[in-house]
């Protein structure tokens, strides 16, 4: 890749108490691009993500945003550098509606106090419908969507946001096949709009489906990062185990 990243970790560091997460951490993510980070159990990917949201500080390193030192103290900072994510929790509310939870944090209103409930569930329309998703009425409550659907008005959510950085942590974790394939279609045309999209995610199947490049990840340290076309599944599933030592893979890294 060339230019500028859009989003990038230098030697990051992170520790919690006594436990160190993060070791040394370096990933560059750019442009139009998808950039997939896989690892084991505890290699320290939903920590690195956190990072890149906002959500934890590190304590040592570098994040660079469009080339720039950036320090964010919270969440809502990353949203004010065009970042949005949809964590594996979901952070949806069960109890309101698909069109209140894709507008939470950007509630369109008539006046300071009144809700515009009309444009708001005409925008979330909107949105499902450039999606081609279909989960039934826009009025419905979240707590009466299946695992799959949920996850599906997650990803909408962060894509109505219309920033130019999305982070996605194991979007596919909780869908079927033919859900999975269109999580790999939105995604396609996020990074053909020229979004950079960094994503979690255990299923190789989907990592070399939709990836541009692949980052591996082990016990908080990066091992290398390789394009797709230039990796086989046999040596990212090998710099997982720690059978391909990092010398090993960092020689063949793009």
């Amino acid at each position: 890749m060339s230019g500028t990243p859009a989003l990038e970790l230098k030697a990051i560091c992170k520790s919690f108490g006594q436990v160190r997460a993060l070791t040394n951490v370096d990933i560059a993510a750019f442009p139009g691009e998808a950039h997939f980070i896989v690892g084991d159990n505890g290699a320290g990917k939903s920590t690195t993500l956190k990072v890149l949201a906002g959500i934890h500080q590190p304590d040592a390193g570098e994040l660079r945003i469009n080339g720039v030192e950036t320090s964010m103290r919270d969440a809502s900072q990353a949203h004010r550098h065009g970042i949005a994510v949809v964590h594996q929790d979901l952070a949806l509310v069960e109890c309101l509606d698909i069109a209140t939870n894709m507008a939470l944090g950007a509630i369109p209103r008539k006046r300071r106090f009144i809700l515009d409930r009309r444009r708001m569930e005409r925008e979330a329309t909107e949105v499902l419908s450039e999606l081609k998703i279909r989960v039934g009425s826009v009025r419905t409550q979240i707590g009466l969507l299946s695992g799959g659907e949920r996850q599906i008005v997650a990803i909408a959510r962060a894509v109505r946001m219309n920033l130019p950085i999305i982070l996605l942590d194991e979007p596919t974790a909780a869908l079927g096949v033919r859900e999975t394939a269109h999580v790999g279609e939105i995604l396609d045309e996020l990074r053909g709009q020229g979004k950079t999209v960094i994503c979690i995610s255990h299923d190789l199947e989907f990592v070399f489906a939709h990836a541009d490049r692949i980052t591996v990840m082990r016990l908080g340290n990066t091992v290398a990062t390789c394009l797709r076309g230039a990796t086989s599944r046999d040596e990212i599933v090998g710099m997982i185990t720690g059978t391909i030592t990092a010398s090993t893979a960092n020689a063949g890294t793009q």
